[in-house]
């Protein structure tokens, strides 16, 4: 495992706990919502990942010229 001695700034970023839902107080189709919903998420968290890559490789690119 490569050691850096620059931190990297997403060890900076708070991390966000989701908030817990009881899943007893909501029906099949609440359910089915909350999961299209989270699934929305989680494309939007990949979709960023995939940003800060190209980012981080721009940037890489840049200072290696």
């Amino acid at each position: 495992m490569k050691h850096s001695t620059l931190m990297d700034t997403d060890d900076l970023e708070p991390i966000i706990k989701p908030k817990e839902i009881d899943f007893d107080t909501l029906s099949i189709e609440e359910l089915k919502d909350y999961i299209k919903e989270l699934n929305a998420e989680i494309k939007r968290a990949e979709n960023y990942i995939s940003s800060k890559e190209k980012d981080r490789l721009n940037a890489e690119s840049l200072f290696k010229k």
